[in-house]
């Protein structure tokens, strides 16, 4: 490409597009990327450091043993009793909720949005080009904690890891995006709707903290009374259990917990009850990435359509408002 026309497709770049990079610029070159990335830096550290300690003692004995690598994302250890997947379950949402609570009534307190829709440019090409900016500041962010914890539990554990581990923890990336997503997408619907970014932060992360909190006493209240336990019928509990797990996958929560579990856990061959009768016919083997991928395929494409269909929401109303100037 020479660079007439390099130039020429600068020039000619979709609205959205330019949109998007100079609010990834702003992001990066922001107090609040340099924040979130210590934040979610320390944390991650902390959790695989504590792993490594416990494991290093059983490395050189377990070394060449297929998935010890990934035993550092996944071990809960004694000294702070969750592991880095717990943590960053918990976590990550932020990142979407603080990239996307202010996406357009930030605009609009501070008087930039009528200014902003008068360009030669389409109205939703503002929505989409702050969405896609915030996803690509989480992914960027994302990586970054990925490669720190990656290299710090080389260095602690000497175990370098394999093609298949790093392939695993690559789509672990992928799927915490996703899970992120789902988040910035509802916090980008909050933004819309609500007029002050206070309220829209307020309204997200008060959804967060009841689904991370409360969430599993919910399911199960509502669990009893869709498949109420009757001690005469023995299959009852069974069935409430059942209600109790689907109920439980409509949160973005359950789901990036049970595809990140399976995803760094080759040994994890299934995500639903297991009964004695199946226990005891299973046969011990690892899963292969792609039989892990199978197994947790519907939980990434409801994270993903989750994150459509809130976007879309938000996309819809955004269009539909008026702005003043």
């Amino acid at each position: 490409m020479t660079a007439t026309t390099f130039d020429t497709w600068v020039r000619k770049r979709p609205a959205w597009a330019v949109i998007a990079r100079k609010e990834f610029a702003d992001h990066l070159l922001s107090a609040r990327f340099i924040a979130l990335l210590v934040i979610m830096g320390l944390v991650a550290l902390a959790t695989v450091y504590s792993a490594a300690v416990e494991l290093r003692d059983v490395a050189p004995q377990a070394t060449g043993q297929p998935g010890l690598f990934l035993q550092l994302f996944t071990v809960a250890t004694d000294t702070l009793r969750l592991s880095f997947l717990q943590f960053i379950g918990f976590l990550a949402p932020i990142l979407g909720i603080a990239y996307g609570f202010d996406a357009v009534n930030g605009e609009r307190s501070q008087g930039t949005l009528p200014r902003l829709v008068s360009q030669p440019i389409h109205r939703d090409d503002v929505i989409n080009g702050k969405f896609v900016a915030g996803l690509g500041i989480v992914g960027l962010t994302v990586v970054i904690v990925a490669v720190m914890v990656a290299g710090l539990g080389i260095f602690l554990l000497g175990v370098v890891p394999t093609g298949s581990e790093l392939v695993r923890l690559v789509s672990w990336s992928l799927a915490a995006i996703a899970y992120i997503g789902v988040w910035l997408a509802f916090a980008t619907f909050c933004s819309v709707v609500t007029r002050r970014a206070a309220t829209s932060a307020m309204v997200s992360i008060g959804v967060w903290l009841v689904l991370a909190i409360f969430g599993s006493m919910i399911f199960e209240l509502v669990a009893g009374i869709v498949s109420p336990v009757n001690p005469a019928d023995p299959y009852s509990e069974l069935d409430n259990l059942r209600t109790q797990i689907s109920l439980s996958r409509l949160s973005p929560i359950t789901l990036y917990q049970e595809a990140s579990t399976v995803l760094l856990s080759p040994h994890v061959r299934t995500v639903n009850i297991v009964t004695l009768e199946q226990l005891d016919r299973a046969i011990v083997s690892r899963l292969t990435f792609g039989q892990s991928l199978l197994l947790v395929w519907p939980q990434l494409v409801g994270m993903v359509a989750a994150t459509v269909v809130i976007f879309a929401i938000a996309y819809i109303r955004f269009m539909r408002q008026e702005v003043r100037a």
